[in-house]
This record gives C-alpha cells, sequence and structure tokens, in this order.
C-alpha cells in the first residue's frame, strides 16, 4: 500500500464510520483514531509521510471554516466571558501546570522543552470538541462555549508554543517578549482577517454564481491562514475573523442555490477532513511507539502523569470558573450562555479532548538546536503528547455518550419549540406585510389575493403549527396534505422529465453540453 492509497482508505473511512457511528452510538472522530490505530498495526501499511510543517497549515483552516458556519459574532459577542476564561487563562494555567508536572517527571527535560509540551497539549480540540460534543444533544449553551473554547484557544497555546521552542532552540527566553509577541500575533490576525473577509464578500458580489462562489470559501481560508503565518500574525485567528466576517456580511436571503450549495459543500468538507485528520492521529501511533528506544512502560507512565495533570488542572479550573461565571450572571444579568448546573459542568471537563493540533504541534518540533545539539528531550515531549492525545480522545470520547446519558444532560427543546415559534411568526408577519405592500400598488384579483394571503399564512403554520387553534390547525392540516400529495404528483412529472432527458444524453447526434443544461434548469426547478 502506498501514500495515494492510504488517503483514499482514510477517505473512505471518514464516510463509511458516519453512520456506523451513529448506529454504534459512538462519536465518528473517536472511531476514525481507532480505524487508524488498526492500520498502524498492519504490517503492509506505510508511515506517513506528510511533512509535520504542512498538517496545520492544510488540515485546520478548513476545519475551523467548517466550524464557524455553525455559530455566529453574537454568540462570541456574548459568551466573551466563559470563553476568555477557558481560552486563554485555562490555557496558560494548563500550560503551566503540565511545565512543571514534566520537569519533575521526565529526567533532564530543560523548563523550555516542557513549556512547549504543556503548550501543545493544553488546547482541547475545536474539531473533537465540535463533532463529538454536538452530536449528543447537549444544550446549545455547551456546545457554544465548547465550540468558542476550541476556536479561541489554538491561537494562545500556538504563540505559547512558539515561544518555548524558540527559547529551547535558541536559549533564550523572556516574559515581555513573549507577551509582546501574543499582541502582536492577535493584531495582525485581527487586521489580516477584516481585510479578506472585506475583500472576499466584494468578489463574492461579482461572481454572482453559487459554484464560484462556493469555490471561492474554499480558498479563503488556506489564504487568511498563510498570508497572517507569513506577517507573523496567528492563522487560526485570522480564519476565525474572516469566517465570521462572511458569515455576518456575506448573507443574501435571496440566494437559496448559493445558501444550499455551499453548505452541503462545507458539510461535505467538515466530514472528509475530520476523518483524515483523526485517522492521521492513529497512524502515527507506530512512528511514536519507534521513539521509545525500550522505555516504553516508563513513558508511558510519564504520558498518565500529563494527561492526569491536563484533565485534574480542567476539572480544579472550571468548578471556581463556572461558579464566578454564574455570580456575574445573576449579578449582572449578562446575555451570556453558561453552565447551569453541576451535571452541566462535568459534561464540559470531560469534553476537552485533545486532537489534531496536537499532534502537529508535537511532530513540528525541530529536531536539531541552533547549535546543532539535538533538540533537548524531543522523543520524550512526542510519546508524552500522543499519550495524552489518545488517553483524552480515546477514553473521553468513548464515554463521553455514556456520561451524558447518565447525568441526563440535554438540550432545552422547550425553549427551542419557543424559540422557533418566535421565529414563525415574524416569518408570518414579514410575509403578510409585504402582501399588503404589493396589494397597494397591484390589483390583485380576489381569487388570488385570496390564496396568497393563505400562502402568508401558512408560512408561520408550517414552521410552528402551534401557532393557530384546534379548528385553523386542522383546517392547515388538510391544506397541507393537498400540498404534499400535489408536491409528490409534481415530482413524479418532473422526475419522467428529468428521466426522458437524461435518456436523450446516450442518444446519436446528442449534444451533452445542450443536455445538461437543460437537465440543470430541471434540477433547479425541481429544488424549486
Amino acid at each position: 500500500m502506498d501514500q495515494l492509497a492510504l488517503l483514499l482508505a482514510l477517505l473512505l473511512g471518514a464516510v463509511l464510520t458516519v453512520p456506523l457511528g451513529e448506529r454504534l452510538g459512538l462519536p465518528a472522530p473517536v472511531l476514525m483514531t481507532l480505524a487508524g490505530m488498526v492500520l498502524a498495526l498492519l504490517p503492509f501499511v506505510p508511515n506517513v509521510e506528510i511533512p509535520p510543517e504542512f498538517i496545520l497549515p492544510l488540515v485546520l483552516p478548513p476545519l475551523l471554516y467548517a466550524t464557524v458556519q455553525r455559530t455566529s459574532w453574537r454568540q462570541f459577542a456574548a459568551n466573551k466571558r466563559p470563553i476568555f476564561l477557558l481560552a486563554v487563562a485555562l490555557v496558560f494555567v494548563t500550560t503551566a501546570a503540565v511545565a512543571a508536572v514534566a520537569s519533575a517527571v521526565v529526567p533532564g527535560l530543560p523548563i523550555a522543552a516542557a513549556v512547549a509540551l504543556g503548550a501543545l497539549v493544553a488546547p482541547p480540540d475545536p474539531v473533537a470538541a465540535t463533532a463529538v460534543a454536538g452530536s449528543l444533544g447537549l444544550p446549545r449553551r455547551l456546545v457554544s462555549i465548547l465550540e468558542g473554547e476550541g476556536l479561541f484557544n489554538d491561537v494562545t497555546a500556538i504563540v505559547l508554543y512558539h515561544v518555548a521552542i524558540g527559547a529551547a532552540v535558541g536559549g533564550t527566553f523572556s516574559w515581555g517578549g513573549a507577551a509582546g509577541e501574543l499582541v502582536l500575533s492577535a493584531v495582525v490576525a485581527v487586521v489580516v482577517g477584516l481585510a479578506l473577509g472585506w475583500l472576499s464578500d466584494k468578489v463574492m458580489g461579482l461572481l454572482g454564481d453559487a459554484t464560484l462562489q462556493t469555490g471561492l470559501t474554499l480558498l479563503v481560508p488556506f489564504v487568511a491562514y498563510v498570508l497572517a503565518e507569513e506577517l507573523h500574525g496567528s492563522g487560526v485567528l485570522a480564519v476565525l475573523v474572516t469566517a465570521l466576517f462572511l458569515a455576518e456580511h456575506a448573507t443574501d436571503a435571496d440566494d437559496v442555490m448559493g445558501r444550499i450549495a455551499g453548505r452541503t459543500f462545507w458539510e461535505i468538507v467538515d466530514t472528509l477532513v475530520t476523518g483524515v485528520a483523526f485517522g492521521l492521529i492513529g497512524l502515527e501511533l507506530h512512528n511514536v511507539f519507534g521513539t521509545a528506544d525500550g522505555r516504553e512502560l516508563r513513558m508511558v507512565g510519564w504520558g498518565a502523569a500529563v494527561a492526569a495533570c491536563v484533565v485534574g488542572v480542567r476539572l480544579l479550573w472550571l468548578l471556581p470558573a463556572t461558579w464566578l461565571a454564574k455570580r456575574l450572571h445573576t449579578r449582572r444579568d449578562y446575555d451570556e450562555e453558561i453552565p447551569m448546573s453541576w451535571r452541566e459542568t462535568v459534561v464540559m471537563w470531560w469534553s476537552g479532548m485533545r486532537g489534531v493540533a496536537s499532534v502537529a504541534l508535537a511532530l513540528a518540533i525541530p529536531l536539531r538546536t541552533e547549535d546543532g545539539a539535538p533538540f533537548p528531550g524531543r522523543d520524550e515531549i512526542v510519546f508524552i503528547a500522543f499519550c495524552v492525545i489518545m488517553a483524552t480522545l480515546v477514553l473521553q470520547g468513548l464515554t463521553l455518550p455514556w456520561l451524558v446519558r447518565r447525568l441526563g444532560v440535554r438540550a432545552d427543546t422547550d425553549a427551542e419549540r419557543e424559540l422557533e415559534r418566535k421565529l414563525a411568526v415574524r416569518a408570518a408577519g414579514a410575509a403578510k406585510r409585504r402582501l399588503k405592500e404589493i396589494q397597494e400598488v397591484e390589483d390583485l384579483p380576489e381569487e388570488v389575493l385570496e390564496r396568497l394571503q393563505r400562502v402568508a399564512f401558512d408560512v408561520g403554520v408550517r414552521i410552528s403549527p402551534d401557532l393557530v387553534d384546534e379548528e385553523r390547525r386542522s383546517a392547515s392540516a388538510k391544506r397541507a396534505e393537498r400540498y404534499r400529495a400535489m408536491q409528490r404528483i409534481q415530482r413524479e412529472l418532473m422526475s419522467a422529465a428529468r428521466h426522458e432527458v437524461l435518456a436523450a444524453r446516450s442518444e446519436p447526434g446528442a449534444d451533452p453540453e445542450v443536455v445538461d443544461r437543460v437537465l440543470r434548469h430541471l434540477d433547479v426547478r425541481s429544488l424549486r
């Protein structure tokens, strides 16, 4: 098996583990990690030969961009305090705690190398958090906080990592320089993200076509990441800012085709790239054990100590941080989403899985320092990092569904239905107001006006049937039943038309381009 065959196997696994995970009640990323571990043990499977410096630029931008599509700037603004406590403060605390433990248990490990280890295992993975927690029916506020934490903590951790690596390679370290680098990295990333988001918005308006617009969105996150990194900014934060800008400004309510095409495309990208990324984590197991050199048991012990530190620090930090957030939330009535019970706090604690970013940072550690000596403790750091990743990703990922069911943490469906009802009222109201405006300037026949009024009324009822009383709901249900019957017949008519046009594609003298153009017209009409 060569590298291309291995990549195709991972892509196939990324698709198959989604329905398999749904049947087994397990997260697909965890299944892909286990599949990668199995592949790594097979003798005919080659070692992964992806340069470490390419993993972050190739994997993180599309995954971060896809994650941002499910959120909004308002959620980040409303949750800035809990996100700051988790994404910035907790990363610093975890890095310091891991550095202390690693220095104590690993003989001869310099403090700079220990800090690098702490920085690379400190951030919970945004992909793992959203892919695992988001599929368990958790309250939306918890998923929002986990998404925000996962998206922002990489910025802090990567800057700390680079500072520690620079100190280990060059032999110098300055807290002032580290703080300055953190601020400069954030400023550059925000400027790049806003500028690229504005430019992309303008270009999308010029393109018009949904296919071209979707293609541009695939390039944008990579450009944002690489450009920010070239200017010594945070590529992760630049992608985040660009994606948030486009989510807020590049949305045309009437661009139905663009919205459906873009959402479908990014769901595909998210599924495939996530599967490949977590499959690579499992595949690296073979390489990592090759660095143990007969010290497997000792190094596993070191990894267990650091993993326990990572998990324990998160719990010890979350308990007071959640209590403080609740106090401030009650006193100042902040519109933020916070854990509302100890059960939700426990779920947040157990959702702190490490993943792609930690793997990439571990593999990107230089082989040598500036004076040509081997990087101090590189093999030990890589091995310990993978122990932490496997312990958190596999152990926590496999047991999180059980824990959620055991604690009874579920989404607030009543609140969701109430919000859905309010949106239905607003949608129906907007349709009725627009009909009145049209009625004032156009002379509509009575039967047409009556039908349009019914359509405007049905806009809200179809979203939320609870808007009307039982009698009107029954009448609406009968109209909906007739409408569904008409839709079914229309689908059969359009299906017959598509089959006929598609059959013409293989007839002598048929122009495939003309046939495809007619078929696209029928597809669009069927979609509408």
